[in-house]
């Protein structure tokens, strides 16, 4: 049975995620429904998928970095919202280099799940890559891994300090609401993910990832004042 304390964090994931989550996967919608039905985007659409073609992983570090990084950093920044407990350049620097190795991890990703299963975009196929994407990459590694690493940004970078604070609450409790917040927001995104061409796929990732990053660092830091 559920402890209190995860049914109380399940129930603030959905009270504070669901309508910025929904708004999210609108406008993602939207961007699919402009490749597929709005010939006036395809411009656009074909400048990003030859980026990723002709730069692959290096599009992805890169692009990540900056969607999921660099801006998100900016905002945190510019809102005074930064942990205080760390150098501004070492923060920087954090979300950087994270998130563009997170990318290039995204992109691996992807290219087994279109190993695995095709790019159709039927529905069997896109549950199918769904399925495996948030509930075996993403709720046991993507999450949890983010979590951590986020816990290790907010200690300092200490890694003894990071290790005391992964406790029973932190490990039944705080990870387990993230990945149910992370569900919340990129089960339906994901599944729009998917049914874009492979070289969009990365494209469209970033644009999610941009606004959830932000969501997941507002909800950490007001996590950590409380």
């Amino acid at each position: 049975m559920l402890s209190i304390e995860l049914k109380k964090a399940i129930s603030h994931a959905f009270k504070h995620n669901l309508k910025p989550a929904l708004t999210l996967q609108f406008f993602a919608l939207m961007m699919v429904l402009s490749y597929f039905y709005v010939p006036s985007s395809q411009a656009a659409f074909s400048f990003f998928s030859d980026l990723k073609q002709e730069y692959g992983f290096s599009y992805a570090f890169v692009s990540t970095s900056i969607f999921g990084g660099l801006v998100p950093f900016c905002y945190l920044f510019l809102t005074k919202q930064l942990s205080e407990k760390n150098t501004v350049i070492w923060l920087f620097l954090f979300y950087l280099i994270f998130w563009g190795i997170k990318g290039v991890e995204v992109d691996v990703f992807y290219r087994f799940q279109g190993q695995w299963f095709g790019y159709a975009n039927d529905w069997q196929t896109i549950v199918t890559k769904t399925s495996v994407d948030q509930f075996i990459y993403s709720a046991l590694w993507a999450a949890p891994s983010i979590t951590i690493s986020y816990l290790w940004m907010e200690n300092n970078f200490n890694f003894s300090q990071t290790i005391k604070a992964i406790d029973r609450k932190f490990i039944f409790v705080t990870i387990p609401s993230i990945v149910i917040s992370n569900w919340i927001v990129w089960i339906p995104a994901v599944s729009i993910v998917y049914l874009m061409p492979a070289d969009l796929q990365i494209p469209l990732f970033n644009l999610i990832l941009c606004f959830w990053v932000l969501m997941l660092a507002v909800l950490n830091k007001k996590a950590e004042q409380s």
